[in-house]
C-alpha cells in the first residue's frame, strides 16, 4: 500500500510539473499534439508538438505506427528528395531560416516560410510535417507558426516541434544509421494515467 501512494504522488508530481512548463510555453494542454515514438527504442517518449496557427489541416484519422521521415534537404526549402519514402509518411523538417523572433513570433528574413516548408512536403505526398526549431536548446518554448500571406496553403497538418526534441530524434536516426522513426500519431494523452512518466527526461525537469 505504501509502494502504491508514493507512486501516484509521484505521477500527481510530474503531473503538476509538466502542467507548469505547459504554462511557461504559452499553451494548454489541449492545445497540444501528442505522438509516440515507437522505434528507436532509446527514445520511444511521448512528445509535444504545436499545430500552426492559420494553415494546414488535422489530422483525420489516428495511425497507430507510421514512419517518421527526415528531409533532404533537411530544410525543405526545395523539392523534396525519395518522394517514394515520403510517400504518405510524416515527414521531420528543421526550421533552418533566416528569421528574427518579435514575442512568440517569427518573422522571415531568408530561407523559406513555414508554410514552404509544409507546402513542399505535401507536393511530396507526405502525411503531416514536423517543423523542429533550429534552436537545439528549445526545450520549453513553442512558437507561432503562422501563414506567409500566400494563396496557396497546403492541407496537411503542420506542427512546430521543440528544437531538443527534433535535435535528440535526429541523433538517435543518425548514431543507429536509420532511415526513419516509427511513430504512432495523435496520441490521446487524457487517457493515459502514465503519461507524465513517458515524456522526454530533457524536457520534463
Amino acid at each position: 500500500m505504501a509502494k502504491l501512494v508514493r507512486t501516484t504522488a509521484l505521477v500527481l508530481y510530474l503531473w503538476s510539473v509538466f502542467m507548469h512548463f505547459g504554462r511557461m510555453s504559452g499553451l494548454g494542454v489541449n492545445e497540444l499534439l501528442y505522438f509516440r515514438v515507437i522505434s528507436p527504442e532509446e527514445i520511444g517518449y511521448i512528445f509535444s508538438a504545436a499545430p500552426a496557427k492559420d494553415f494546414g489541416g488535422d489530422f483525420t484519422s489516428s495511425y497507430a505506427e507510421i514512419f517518421l521521415v527526415p528531409a533532404d534537404p533537411a530544410d525543405g526549402c526545395s523539392e523534396l528528395e525519395d518522394r517514394d519514402v515520403i510517400q504518405g509518411q510524416v515527414v521531420l523538417v528543421e526550421r533552418g531560416c533566416v528569421c528574427v523572433r518579435v514575442q512568440l513570433h517569427l518573422h522571415l528574413l531568408g530561407g523559406c516560410s513555414f508554410v514552404q516548408k509544409a507546402r513542399h512536403v505535401e507536393e511530396a505526398g507526405g502525411k503531416a510535417v514536423l517543423i523542429a526549431d533550429d534552436a537545439s536548446d528549445n526545450d520549453s518554448q513553442y512558437l507561432d507558426m503562422i501563414a506567409d500571406g500566400s494563396a496557396a496553403k497546403p492541407s496537411i497538418p503542420a506542427l512546430f516541434l521543440l528544437g531538443r526534441d527534433g535535435m535528440m530524434i535526429r541523433r538517435s536516426l543518425q548514431r543507429q544509421a536509420l532511415p526513419w522513426a516509427v511513430i504512432s500519431i495523435p496520441v490521446n494523452v487524457s487517457s493515459l494515467a502514465s503519461f507524465p512518466l513517458k515524456q522526454p527526461p530533457w524536457t520534463l525537469w
